[in-house]
Formats: structure tokens, C-alpha cells, sequence
């Protein structure tokens, strides 16, 4: 076991909060506070960031506070660790332990410029790309209740921003949605549209909303993580994050101010971030999202147990490539074939013990971008996408027989996948297929024949699957 430990070069005592981070969870902590401790430590600057959770969390924060918001990443691949202290936290702010107005009382600060959100695709609120008003929570904060939604919470805020007659402020999504940046402005000026329309106009004039699109694997703590960290570091962190060594962000450069460094710390800055997004959602996302169902029906519990399996691992490349990279618009500079062999090699690292059940979580929020749309697209130009179909049909098997995972929509997915029918009972529910898909007979169809394979065994299904593709 090689390891090293790189510690935090900068002066913490110098910081500023000037970023708010809301969602400040594990990927938070490996993702993009990585590249801005990377900036500070090749540009300096005084951006500090503020740690904040609206549900769940008090403890892990009291426990970032008690160390003075230092904690470790530990970037493992094979038998190397590498370690560095990150020393960018200025302090942590949770509803439950400071009050509800503790997190629009800093939006509203001087000195915040840019807030970032990692809080899911059903953080959001949305319904087909609009805020959706019939949600319990945001219905409660419209009649008067207080804040408890992260829209609800960043409206409160950009209110008293506002009323402090304060300038712009960035709103950065750092979640796997498409097109996040409008999905987060159509959220917060729907919320706004319906409390004072002089609000939303203020908004819509000092609030810049970014898209981005983030890139790197980082797997749920577990003992034998917390235990490879603590042998690496020497002693115990338990704010500290493993993760694979590769990472990637790209943002759209579009910044109601100044520019924290997060290009001088590796993010590229680009004018369109769309075709980077879907070229991650559909060639990464989307084989996660398949290897977590099918994975898990071969009887597998990791991304690296599926990679050891020789026929899954062709059905994945052949997803990768002649399926899902079939529906992206040309890339400049990109080689989707070494992308997909990056993808694969990055999928057997043993190490992280990227677990299928924690990818599976909240999938019907994600089929529609990861596998949904480009399976219309495919459709639509006549292409094969007999992978895609097995995916979907691993999905709505692995409602039915494998143990629940967390889903806003668990209950109703789960009756579905149980009735007589449930490729027809799945697919029928609303605002899960696309429309464009929804109507076509060759799609249920496809999926139909793909399920009753799987009912003969996954195994024998990939077998067979793999063995028609090589001809």
C-alpha cells in the first residue's frame, strides 16, 4: 500500500464566507470543494464556504465544527491513497440547531456571492421542468408556513437580499440533472412568481443560475472505508471522503459577479455546458443506472463485482457505444471510445465498493434522462437498443423482487411492478415516460421481451444477450 498526504497550504483564518453550500454531504466535500481548494492553493483569495443541510445532518456538521471544518479526501485507486487536508470551511448552519432563518440570513450577507446545491433531483421540486405547486411542503411555505424546501429557503433568502437592496448572487447546481441551471431558475422564479412578482422581476434581472455538469465517483461511506482512511491517515477522520482519483466539472460561465477559482483548480469554463451533460448522463449515468438493476439481479452488490463479469461488462461497453454515444451531438475533442474505455477502467476500481443499491435510490427520477430519452431518440432513428430495453426491463423486474430502495414514488412503483402486467403497469404511470415514447408500440414491446427473458433467469439472459450482439 502506497500513501501520501498532502495538507492544506493555505491560511483558514483568512476566508470569507463567501459561498454558501446547501446539500453539504460527502459528494459536496469530494466534488466541488476540491476545486476551489485547488484554486486557493494555486491563487490564493479569500473564499471561504459556509457547510449547510435543511433535514438531515446536524451531527455530521457539529462534527466538521468540532475540527474546525477540516477533513481529508482520500483518492484510492489500487494499492495508492492519496490524502489531502481541505481547510476551506468557515462554518456549518443547520435549521433543526440555528433557527430558520439562519440560511436566507446568509444569502442575504454582503459578502455571499455564490450559493452551490447538491440536493438531489427531488430537491428540486419539479415537475416536467417546472417548480410543481401541488407538493405538500411547497403549498405549506406559499401559505405562509415556514421555509423547509431548499426553493423555499433560497426565495426566503433572495427576499431579504433584495429588501437589503444587496447586488447579484449565483445560484450553481452541482446535481446530475440536465440542463440543471434552468431547471433551478424555472424552480426559484415559480416559487417567486407566486409570492411577489416584483421578487421574481429582481430576480430575474440579479440572479445568475449556471448550468454545470460534475464527474467523479464517490461511493457512501462505509467501515472498511472509514477503516482504509484511518490506516492511511494515521489516525481516525470521520468527515473524511473516499473517492476515485479522477474528477471532472464543467460550468457555464455565466456569474452574476466575481468568479470564485474554481478554473484555476481544474473546472473547465465553457459557454454551452448541454453536450458534456449528456454525454455524462447517457455513457456514465446511464450504465450505472443499468448495472445498478441488472447488477443486482445477477446477485451482485458492487459496480466492480459487475466489471468482473466478462458478458456484463460487453453489454455495457455495447450500451455505452453503440447505443447511448448513437444519440450525442459531435463533441469537439472527444474521443467517445476512450471515453467509454476511461468510464469502464474507472468502474473497476475495487477500491471505492461503489454499491449498486446506493445508485438504484431515486431511480425514477433519473430513468427519464439516463435511459428514457435517448431510447426515443434511437426509436425515432431506427437504431438497435436491445441493452437499453433489458436495462428498463431489469428495472421494473427488480421493483418487483428485490428489497426497496429509497424513491420518491417507492409505494406506487412498487404496486405497479407487482401487478400481472408490470412492464404495462410500470410504464403507464404518470410523468415517468416521455410522451414521445408513451404512445409507440414497438417501445413496450421491446421491453415486453426483454423482461420475460429476464424471468428465465439474469443470467442466462446476459449470456444470451451478449452472445446475439457479438454476431
Amino acid at each position: 500500500m502506497t500513501n501520501s498526504l498532502i495538507p492544506c497550504s493555505y491560511e483558514q483564518t483568512l476566508l470569507k464566507p463567501r459561498i454558501l453550500h446547501i446539500g453539504f454531504g460527502a459528494f459536496a466535500r469530494a466534488h466541488p470543494m476540491v476545486y476551489l481548494h485547488h484554486g486557493l492553493v494555486a491563487e490564493g483569495g479569500d473564499w471561504g464556504v459556509v457547510a449547510a443541510r435543511l433535514n438531515s445532518g446536524v451531527d455530521a456538521l457539529d462534527s466538521l465544527d468540532a475540527v474546525q471544518g477540516r477533513y481529508h479526501i482520500a483518492e484510492a485507486d489500487g494499492d495508492t491513497i492519496t490524502l489531502r487536508e481541505i481547510g476551506l470551511l468557515c462554518g456549518t448552519c443547520h435549521p433543526a440547531r440555528d433557527g430558520v432563518d439562519a440560511i436566507p440570513a446568509l444569502i442575504a450577507s454582503p459578502d455571499m456571492s455564490v450559493i452551490l446545491l447538491t440536493i438531489t433531483e427531488k430537491g428540486y421540486c419539479t415537475k416536467d421542468g417546472q417548480l410543481d405547486l401541488t407538493q405538500a411542503a411547497i403549498q405549506a411555505e406559499l401559505d405562509g408556513g415556514l421555509p423547509t424546501t431548499a426553493i423555499g429557503v433560497l426565495v426566503s433568502g433572495l427576499e431579504r437580499r433584495r429588501a437589503a437592496d444587496l447586488g447579484g448572487i449565483t445560484i450553481l447546481s452541482c446535481d446530475n440533472q440536465p440542463d440543471n441551471g434552468a431547471l433551478t431558475r424555472a424552480a426559484v422564479l415559480g416559487f417567486a412568481e407566486e409570492l411577489d412578482l416584483n421578487l421574481a422581476e429582481w430576480i430575474r434581472t440579479h440572479v445568475r443560475f449556471p448550468s454545470s455538469m460534475v464527474d467523479r465517483i464517490v461511493p457512501a461511506m462505509t467501515d472498511d472505508s472509514h477503516t482504509a482512511v484511518a490506516s492511511a491517515l494515521g489516525r481516525d477522520d470521520p468527515n473524511a471522503v473516499l473517492c476515485e482519483p479522477f474528477r471532472q466539472w464543467v460550468i457555464e460561465d455565466d456569474f452574476a459577479n466575481e468568479r470564485p477559482p474554481f478554473a484555476e483548480g481544474g473546472a473547465m469554463l465553457v459557454a454551452d455546458v448541454q453536450p458534456f451533460e449528456e454525454m455524462k448522463l447517457r455513457l456514465l449515468n446511464g450504465a450505472h443506472t443499468t448495472l445498478a438493476w441488472l447488477g443486482q439481479l445477477l446477485g451482485y452488490q458492487t459496480v466492480a463485482d459487475c466489471m468482473a463479469d466478462k458478458e456484463l461488462r460487453a453489454l455495457i461497453r455495447h450500451l455505452m457505444l453503440a447505443e447511448q454515444a448513437a444519440t450525442l451531438r459531435p463533441l469537439e475533442g472527444i474521443d467517445l471510445a476512450a471515453y467509454a474505455d476511461e468510464l469502464l477502467k474507472r468502474f473497476e476500481n475495487t477500491r471505492l465498493r461503489h454499491r449498486l443499491d446506493q445508485i438504484a435510490s431515486d431511480s425514477s427520477q433519473k430513468m427519464p434522462q439516463r435511459l428514457f430519452a435517448p431510447i426515443a431518440i434511437n426509436l425515432e432513428a431506427k437504431r438497435e437498443w436491445s441493452v437499453s430495453a433489458l436495462a428498463v426491463a431489469a428495472w421494473i423486474k427488480g421493483l418487483g423482487s428485490l428489497p426497496p430502495v429509497p424513491d420518491p414514488r417507492q409505494d406506487e412503483l412498487r404496486r405497479a411492478a407487482l401487478c400481472n402486467d408490470p412492464v404495462a403497469a410500470v410504464l403507464s404511470l404518470p410523468s415517468l415516460v416521455p410522451d414521445a415514447l408513451r404512445p409507440l408500440a414497438e417501445f413496450q414491446a421491446a421491453i415486453s421481451v426483454a423482461f420475460e427473458r429476464l424471468q428465465g433467469g439474469a443470467k442466462a439472459t446476459v449470456t444470451t444477450t451478449a452472445k446475439e450482439l457479438r454476431r
